[in-house]
């Protein structure tokens, strides 16, 4: 069973970093793109950055400069490094997996920042 478990959320002030980790199992990763959205409340959920197979990354306008997505396929693992947080920047942060007609989520990880 496909499982992406997210990690390394919190509360943190603003200006400050977090690094998620989502950690995948049961899926030829290497071949999957990655990505990382995220919910606010009463918000839709929206894409935050997306790292392709090839290792190519692209970012919402918002976080471009303060986050950044990488990935270790022998650790079938993505990562969002997030900086200069904001309060803005609360919500729950979900890891997805595209593949072809295949695709996964991961339960979620609630990061806040207070102002």
């Amino acid at each position: 069973q496909v499982q992406l478990v997210e990690s390394g959320g919190g509360l943190v002030q603003a200006g400050g970093s977090l690094r998620l980790s989502c950690a995948a199992s049961e899926i030829t990763f290497s071949i999957y793109a990655m990505g990382w959205y995220r919910q606010a409340p009463g918000k839709q959920r929206e894409l935050v950055a997306v790292i392709t197979s090839g290792g190519s990354a692209s970012y919402a306008d918002s976080v471009k400069g303060r986050f950044t997505i990488s990935r270790d396929n022998a650790k079938k693992t993505v990562y969002l490094q997030m900086s200069s947080l904001k309060p803005e920047d609360t919500a729950v942060y979900y890891c997805n997996a595209r593949a072809s007609v295949s695709e996964y989520w991961g339960q979620g990880t609630q990061v806040t920042v207070s102002s």
